[in-house]
């Protein structure tokens, strides 16, 4: 209880999280970083915290979509990528960075809504479990994971086993 997991996505997001992590003092913060060496989401510092809102839209494929994609850390490199690969079949959509439930459920009404319900077609990508993310995406949505355990590997060859790649993720997405 009263614990805000903080799951960056690359460097600023690091960044920006610590320095949650570190002005929020009455709430436990736990930071789940990677060894993975991703590309960054970022490509500069803002003045605004935007890990702040919990959760925001990093890439949109166009003005009209039909899907949103939320994922938080190494994944949201994974949703980019699955994002572009749709973009090319004209299956247009978003990607959404929720480095912090606990802090995204503390926003308002209308700020959830806009970056959750903007389509009726959501997916999740944790690589982890699910069961966190089926609120957001809702009877429509899939959640992409991993709910069990015991698989150790390089993260490319459990990726490959869980089917959380780029290719399986999109033929799947492409069949809803």
């Amino acid at each position: 209880p009263n614990l805000n997991i903080l799951r960056p996505a690359d460097r600023i997001e690091t960044i920006e999280c610590w320095d949650l992590a570190l002005k929020n003092l009455n709430t436990p913060s736990v930071l789940c970083l990677t060894r993975q060496n991703l590309d960054p989401i970022n490509k500069k510092y803002l003045k605004i915290n935007k890990c702040s809102f919990g959760a925001y839209e990093v890439l949109r494929t166009n003005k009209k979509i039909k899907l949103t994609i939320l994922a938080s850390g190494s994944e949201v490199n994974l949703a980019i990528n699955i994002c572009h690969k749709l973009a090319k079949d004209k299956i247009y959509s978003k990607v959404i960075s929720m480095p912090c439930q606990e802090i995204f459920e503390k926003q308002s009404k209308i700020y959830k809504n806009k970056i959750i319900n903007e389509t009726k077609f959501k997916i999740s990508i944790e690589a982890g479990s699910t069961e966190n993310w089926k609120k957001y995406v809702g009877q429509d949505g899939i959640c992409f994971g991993i709910d069990e355990f015991g698989k150790s590997a390089p993260f490319k060859e459990i990726y490959k086993f869980f089917k959380l790649t780029t290719e399986d993720i999109s033929k799947k997405i492409k069949k809803i």
